[in-house]
Formats: C-alpha cells, structure tokens, sequence
C-alpha cells in the first residue's frame, strides 16, 4: 500500500541535525521576509495534520518566534477526522509537552467523503476541500490572521504538473494567499524547502507520525507518479526541481498562449 504521508525512512540521509535545521530556517526566513508572510501582531493558526511536513513547520515557526524582532502568536490546530484506527494520543501528548497552544478539533469527514466519493476515485479532493472549510472557521473563532499550513517546495512542483497534466492551467501554490471569501489568509512558510531535508529534520527529532489511512488507503495516486516520474528526471538532472520552482517566480506572460 501507497502512502499518501510518507515516511521518513523513505529519505535517508547522513546530513547532521545542524545543518539541516540551518538550511530549513534560511529558506523559511527567505520566504517569509520576501512575501511579507508574518506581521508584528499575527496570531498564526498552524495546521498540524501528524505528518512530517507540519511537524516541521510547527517547529521551525516556534524556532522563529522566538528569535524574531517582532511579536506574533502561534496556536497549533490539528482536526481528528474521525478515520478508521485513528489514534492522535501521541501528536496530543507531543503538544502538551513541547507546550504549544493547541486546540483539536473532531469532524467526521470521513463517512462524508466514502459515501460522496464513487469506489475507486481519488478522496483527495473532497477531503481537502472539507477541511479547509473546516479550519478557515476554526481560524476566525480562535482569532487568527493567518493560517500556516505545511506544503513545501515538492508540493509545489508536484501541484504544478498535474495541473498542466490534468486541469490545462499553469498554476501551482502560492507562498500567500487570501481565500475565496476573503476571511483568512493562508501562508506556505516551507515552499522553498524540500521534502527531503524536511523528512531529515523530522527523523532527527523523531516526530510522532500519523499515517493518513483515506489516501493511504489508494493506490497509484498522480501525486505519487508524478513524484516518481521527478525523481527519474532527477537521477539525470539533478537541479531540475530547484529549476521547476524558480520558473514559479520567472513567468513570462508574453511567451503564453493568453488572451489579449
């Protein structure tokens, strides 16, 4: 079976603790000072979901708050969605110890998206759509600016693809973005990191995973082929995903096929 959360052993790596957390905080700090991600006075709700790439970011956020020359709040919201064998006892005891604010939060979302969903169609979607509906109200009831969420530099690329594949647009994940209906405002802090050294940093500090058992649940996934069909590409050109996400910033509207 096909992990959507992957996990950690799947990106060995002999880079030091040190100089991985040094990596990660550069390319966040990068990224947060170029898109004017956090603001003296946010109070930012992250969304911790139990894998590794929100771990990380709780972490490395926690890191910069308390090095920053301005103020701002973190709260950690993590939403039990009522999987089957779900168990988040040791995300909810790995809070408490670390002491971060938290709040979790209990929708079953679960029995909507396998009923809404025809047998062998991807959940994803649906899924994902259900909790961010979720989480943008959760963020206005705990007072939030912003919302934190933990995709990366490969999510980025990978959203990029199945999108020209799929969806025949060119767009992929913005670093900030205002939502629909104008109440929250999402950030990316990690886009510029990626899911390898991210995966390093959370085997170092052994974060208690959570499998998502509803897309882990699904083979061959796009995602993972696309994944995969990147990795190929990279055994013969090693910079192709640094190259994939600078051309996200280096657009050249005039060499599309736009309308006038």
């Amino acid at each position: 079976m096909t992990l959507a959360r992957q996990s950690v052993a799947e990106y060995p790596s002999d880079v030091s603790l040190a100089t991985v957390e040094k990596r990660l905080a550069q390319q966040m700090g990068r990224c947060i000072a170029e898109f004017d991600l956090i603001e003296p006075g946010d109070r930012i709700m992250v969304a911790i979901s139990g894998g590794k790439d929100s771990y990380t970011l709780l972490h490395m956020l926690e890191r910069a708050r308390k090095r920053a020359p301005i103020a701002f709040e973190l709260v950690a919201v993590h939403l039990d969605q009522g999987q089957p064998g779900y168990d988040g006892s040791a995300l909810e005891a790995w809070l408490r110890r670390e002491g971060y604010e938290h709040r979790i939060v209990r929708e079953d979302t679960y029995q909507l998206v396998t009923k809404q969903i025809p047998q062998g169609q991807t959940y994803c979607s649906m899924c994902s759509r259900l909790r961010r509906g979720i989480l943008y109200n959760v963020a206005e009831s705990l007072g939030c600016t912003k919302i934190a969420l933990g995709h990366h530099r490969d999510d980025a690329i990978e959203t990029l693809m199945l999108n020209l594949m799929f969806n025949g647009s060119l767009s992929a994940m913005p670093a900030k973005l205002r939502s629909d209906d104008g109440r929250n405002t999402v950030i990316r802090p990690l886009l510029y990191s990626s899911e390898r050294d991210i995966a390093t940093y959370a085997e170092h500090l052994d974060f208690p995973i959570i499998p998502c058992n509803l897309c882990g649940s699904q083979e061959n996934l796009w995602r993972q082929q696309v994944k995969q069909l990147l990795d190929d590409i990279e055994t013969r050109a090693p910079q192709v995903r640094q190259s994939m996400l600078a051309a996200l910033k280096n657009v050249h509207a005039s060499h599309l096929l736009g309308t006038r």
